[in-house]
């Protein structure tokens, strides 16, 4: 810390996407649009969280000279939805970033640079006195569990505040909060009468404000620098790190006294939004702590250092991202995305007025329901955040033992976790983002309808009475903006209700599955747990059927059912089947008698008789799967088509090389009849070699050369995606064992390849893993390179070869 110098630059980042867990499996189910990444949280980690945990520094050559965690040299906030994304999918993610935490606490006097979030990105000033208070205590205690220390600070969705949203954060402890600079109302000095008008976002931005709050509670305000922001955020300020420094640190007036410039920008625009844009926050950061002439800092660092000397009045209902206040998330105000000429947005009222509808009738459920069970509904509630963090049973048990009275049945359990699931998806219903965007048939609306239904499923539950109709009328009267459409009722239909699971369709799903995996007699499957009772399976030719009893439990509930299934697979993705409540010994054993009869003799016809004698209208078939194993199970009944049509494009390929030559060698152009399936061959060899154990970097070449000679059109996209992803691992085995020379040579090999070819593979976890190496035992090689060890001096030279390749400065 540069202890004389009064100038200090503080940069916030927002890191937060929307939850895409489909809210029945509490998984993201695969998402086409994210290709060649499973779905857009795999997509947007891989281009900036994980990024920011390892961003390059480059030299004036532009060759990386060191490799720095953004997140613990900047103040952020992760979306509590997303950090519990990254613990399951991404936990080297997740690590550094609690890990950046720790080493900011001494770097910045023990203030570490991580800030809460309110829970799940809801419009604090949209939502009741009792939802804010749950949000606010939800997001405490999930930043409590993962950085072990008590948040000073917490961001709230589109930092949209009124005084309610702020007592609320007072009242629990928070510290200071981060504004818009339009969010301000009026200033005065501490101990001043006369109020300065900051409306139109004429607030100095570079002090703290202190906020005295109604109730005698006060919490401060940190406005952020707009106009540095925007540029940031849609100005191509990340193009050029060195003209981001400056842009900070041009910022300052040139008064002699203590001034903070700090920005507040999504976390998203350092990588994803723009790319290489971490390594220009990098540079940013490095370059501002090598010089003279500014500190870093974070928030609760500077209030500790310079105790507000002004205080602030905000003004009611507003945000950073809507001009008219929150409206973007009640009305059609007119903020919207752009590009769509002839929409408007007033499907945004009706869809908050649903929710509403859906909020207050399930307050009368839950209080009504739970009053047998405790005095104090609200507070078992804000309590249940220990289990959504934890679901194991004994954490569970020891919730209910704690909040509940002693002598719970497990119909009971089973009910008030219900009830306060119930409360949980009514509130992951409002997140924000399903009012931020165009058009309400759109992923973001769809997604907060999908914790709707989930809701009103978990109501009609608990309670017997049926809230569909009502709930597709309201669905009706929400007008889209598509044609094909018309209201948001047809994408309902379309997109949520078929997704909408009950535990007789985990059963389905279970059956059809036990088709094609051996499932053991005991089996996780999403957040249920499987117990295998009984299972018959018979198999002739390309035919199966699977006949079996199975226990179900769900992992969240604690529902139990006892289920009977059939499936009968007659090729390709033809399934038919039935899943119902246990039968019974009686009618299970007459029921596998005949279907195992029927099918020995190949009587398809009393199959289907007999399936629908004992499942009536429980019958199930290949569209019953959940997402990603539709596409397992489509990659397992194509196998031999796609094999086949491998084979005639393979022939037909090693048939013409000699053609393809020529038409290379005179420059003519080979037509596409001919193109498309050489095309589809050659890369198909070469995705087949990417995945092989034993893969082959000669041959490799081989393959990439020949393409070369034929004008190949490749598959950029994959192979490119593929190649990263073999380099990587050949590194982690060097990692492994840092001795391993030839390991090292055929890395070379690889990466020679890679910069003479089309591909273009990020090599950012190579890099990662080079700099470990060199790190952990570089040096030693280089003593015995001195010393005349002649392998030594192989390796080093090997390993200097692999550094420039790399881009790294040796």
């Amino acid at each position: 810390m540069k202890e004389d110098n009064k100038k200090y630059v503080c940069i916030h980042g927002h890191f937060y996407q929307p939850p895409r867990e489909n809210p029945w499996l509490n998984k993201v189910e695969i998402q086409d649009s994210a290709y060649p990444y499973h779905d857009w949280n795999h997509r947007i980690n891989a281009e900036c969280y994980i990024r920011n945990t390892s961003s390059r520094i480059w030299n004036h050559e532009q060759k990386i000279e060191a490799i720095m965690n953004n997140y613990g040299w900047m103040s952020f906030n992760v979306g509590p939805t997303l950090l519990a994304w990254m613990e399951m999918e991404t936990p080297e993610t997740y690590n550094a970033i609690l890990e950046a935490d720790k080493e900011s606490r001494e770097r910045f006097s023990g203030h570490g640079s991580a800030i809460a979030q309110a829970f799940n990105h809801l419009i604090m000033p949209l939502s009741n006195e009792k939802d804010q208070e749950t949000q606010v205590i939800w997001g405490i205690e999930d930043f409590r569990s993962r950085f072990q220390r008590e948040p000073e600070g917490m961001w709230v969705g589109e930092t949209a505040v009124n005084t309610s949203t702020l007592e609320m954060m007072a009242k629990h402890g928070i510290k200071f909060t981060i504004l818009s600079p339009y969010q301000a109302k009026q200033v005065r000095k501490i101990g001043a009468e006369e109020w300065e008008d900051a409306t139109d976002a004429q607030v100095d931005t570079t002090r703290a404000y202190v906020c005295n709050l109604p109730s005698g509670n006060k919490i401060n305000l940190f406005f952020y620098d707009g106009p540095a922001s925007q540029a940031v955020a849609f100005e191509g300020l990340l193009n050029d790190g060195v003209r981001f420094a400056d842009k900070l640190q041009g910022q300052f007036k040139e008064e002699d006294q203590v001034q903070l410039v700090h920005i507040a920008t999504d976390g998203e625009s350092y990588g994803h939004h723009h790319n290489l844009g971490e390594m220009a926050l990098s540079y940013c950061l490095n370059y501002i702590e090598q010089r003279e002439d500014a500190n870093l800092t974070v928030y609760g660092e500077f209030l500790e250092k310079f105790p507000p000397e002004y205080e602030a009045e905000i003004l009611e209902n507003t945000s950073w991202s809507c001009y008219h206040g929150v409206e973007r998330w009640r009305s059609n105000c007119g903020c919207n995305t752009g590009g769509n000429d002839g929409w408007d947005q007033s499907w945004r009222k009706p869809l908050r007025d649903l929710f509403d509808w859906i909020r207050d009738d399930l307050i009368v459920l839950y209080e009504k329901e739970i009053q047998a069970y405790t005095q104090h509904p609200w507070a078992a509630r804000d309590k249940y955040i220990k289990v959504i963090l934890d679901r194991s049973e004994q954490n569970v048990e020891n919730f209910l033992r704690e909040n509940f009275k002693s002598d719970l049945t497990h119909d009971d359990k089973v009910k008030l976790l219900k009830l306060l699931e119930m409360q949980y998806h009514a509130m992951l219903m409002y997140t924000s983002c399903g009012w931020f965007f165009d058009e309400v048939t759109g992923i973001e609306s769809m997604q907060d309808i999908f914790y709707a239904k989930r809701a009103i499923q978990l109501a009609e539950e608990i309670s017997g009475v049926s809230y569909e109709d009502e709930f597709t009328k309201k669905l009706e009267n929400i007008p889209s903006n598509i044609p094909e459409y018309g209201t948001a009722l047809t994408a309902y239909n379309k997109f949520v209700k078929p997704m909408a699971l009950d535990m007789i369709r985990i059963g389905a799903h279970y059956a059809v599955s036990s088709l094609f995996e051996e499932f053991p007699e005991e089996v996780s499957l999403y957040n249920f747990s499987a117990s295998v009772k009984t299972k018959h399976f018979y198999e002739a030719g390309k035919q199966k059927v699977v006949i079996g009893r199975t226990e179900f439990r769900s992992d969240i509930t604690w529902e139990t059912v006892d289920i009977s299934y059939a499936v009968l697979h007659m090729g390709d993705h033809h399934l038919f089947g039935g899943v119902r409540e246990y039968m019974g010994p009686e009618a299970f054993d007459e029921m596998h008698e005949r279907l195992s009869k029927f099918f020995k003799k190949g009587n398809i016809y009393e199959i289907f008789n007999t399936l629908d004698a004992s499942f009536g209208h429980h019958n199930y078939s290949f569209w019953h799967l959940f997402r990603d194993e539709q596409r397992k199970i489509m990659e397992l009944v194509m196998d031999n088509t796609l094999k086949n049509v491998e084979n005639t494009m393979l022939q037909i390929y090693e048939n013409s090389y000699p053609l393809l030559q020529t038409f290379q060698e005179i420059n003519m152009a080979v037509p596409n009849r001919l193109k498309m399936p050489v095309d589809m061959a050659v890369n198909n060899k070469l995705i087949k070699e990417l995945e092989r154990e034993d893969f082959d970097i000669d041959r490799f070449t081989s393959l990439v050369n020949s393409a070369t000679e034929i004008n190949v059109s490749l598959d950029v996209v994959t192979l490119s995606f593929m190649t990263d992803n073999k380099l990587n691992q050949l590194m982690r085995k060097f990692r492994e064992d840092p001795s391993d020379i030839k390991r090292v040579v055929e890395i070379n090999k690889l990466i020679e390849l890679i910069k003479q070819s089309p591909l273009k593979p990020n090599e950012w976890e190579a890099q990662n893993i080079a700099f470990e190496i060199k790190d952990a035992v570089y040096a030693r090689y280089l003593e015995k390179s001195k010393n005349g060890d002649k392998e030594a001096n192989n390796w080093i030279d090997s390993f200097n070869y692999l550094s420039d390749k790399l881009n790294m400065v040796r």
